[in-house]
């Protein structure tokens, strides 16, 4: 059997918006039978949630529509792109940080921001802030339903091109 496809998604702490993204994608790539092509995980650019859980409202959120996820906040590190087929980032500063990353590497990976794969927003040249995922870590439960909701969006783009891509 080859190698996954592999994805990171990338945010800043790797509780809130990552874990979100990595639990829909996972999901939206089962459903069209592509689990044992693709993998998913995530991490964020910073360390200070190192080994601890997804944020509880995270958590709340992706239970209440649904979604499985078991996770522990990890920090991505330039070693990591070595692995990475596509880096998915969820806002211009995660862009520019993970480019750095990327650069420092030598590996050879694709990065787009989240939102590019919504389709209404299709055309929008990266980075851009109008395809930032907004950080609701210090935000309400609305916030995070937002948040899902933008992730949800662009995940069924994503997943539709990723079909194209995986043979």
């Amino acid at each position: 059997m080859s190698t996954p496809y592999r994805i990171t998604v990338i945010c800043l702490g790797n509780i809130c918006r990552s874990p979100i993204g990595e639990a829909v994608l996972r999901d939206r790539i089962a459903a069209v039978g592509l689990a044992d092509q693709i993998s998913v995980d995530s991490a964020g650019t910073g360390d200070w949630h190192i080994g601890q859980g997804a944020n509880v409202k995270s958590i709340t959120t992706l239970t209440e529509h649904g979604y499985d996820l078991d996770h522990t906040a990890r920090q991505i590190t330039p070693s990591w792109f070595a692995d990475i087929d596509l880096a998915l980032v969820m806002d211009t500063n995660n862009y520019a940080d993970v480019a750095a990353l990327i650069e420092l590497s030598g590996a050879q990976v694709e990065l787009r921001m989240m939102r590019a794969f919504d389709p209404a927003l299709s055309g929008i040249t990266e980075p851009d802030p109008v395809l930032d995922v907004p950080d609701p870590y210090h935000g309400t439960m609305e916030d995070f339903t937002t948040v899902l909701r933008m992730i949800e969006t662009a995940a069924d783009g994503l997943v539709s091109e990723l079909a194209l891509r995986v043979p």
